[in-house]
């Protein structure tokens, strides 16, 4: 049984002025309208103005090969059993080279077999990350010998940026509009 949208997109005749000036900031940066997390962000213009601003650089401008951009925020939907973020990443996860074995491998909360060495690195800083809420010694030198400290910067940003937005969606329970993408499974607690 599908759970309802708490907070699903504001219609534009129901928005504050605030909104729709953000909402219109929005959609001149992006070049789409506001949804997903923005959708449920809109409640709080300012923060999604702001979520957005870290958001670009985050998401198209960070120093990390796509692929392994892309990968970070499957690793970080699939820690966090976000839908939205897992189907509108993994297609551009995809497209950037990613292979389907190791996106299939994080959708079922498996440490891929078959990776290279700069995809290893950030699946064991993100990971480790995410479940132990630091990094070892070794899995930091790993790291920081592969990105650079720009580029450990931007794996954690990545993996806050999108925990953000995860916990934006899940608490709203926000609605999934692709159909095409198998969801992740949830894990017993």
């Amino acid at each position: 049984m599908a759970t309802q949208d708490r907070m699903p997109p504001i219609a534009t005749e129901h928005m504050t002025t605030d909104q729709k000036k953000a909402a219109e900031a929005f959609a001149a940066g992006r070049g789409y309208t506001v949804r997903g997390p923005f959708a449920v962000m809109l409640r709080s213009p300012e923060v999604m103005l702001r979520a957005k601003a870290m958001g670009d650089y985050l998401r198209f401008r960070n120093v990390l090969p796509k692929r392994v951009s892309e990968m970070v925020i499957l690793i970080t939907a699939r820690e966090w059993t976000q839908q939205y973020e897992w189907a509108y990443h993994y297609g551009f996860a995809l497209e950037a080279g990613l292979s389907q074995a190791i996106v299939a491998a994080i959708a079922e909360g498996r440490r891929p077999e078959a990776m290279q060495e700069d995809e290893a690195a950030a699946y064991d800083f993100s990971v480790e990350l995410h479940r132990r809420r630091s990094v070892s010694d070794v899995t930091y030198a790993r790291a920081l010998q592969q990105f650079g400290e720009q580029g450990v910067i931007d794996l954690v940003g990545i993996s806050g940026y999108y925990t953000f937005n995860a916990m934006m969606m899940n608490v709203a329970r926000s609605q999934v509009d692709i159909d095409n993408v198998p969801p992740l499974q949830h894990f017993p607690d």
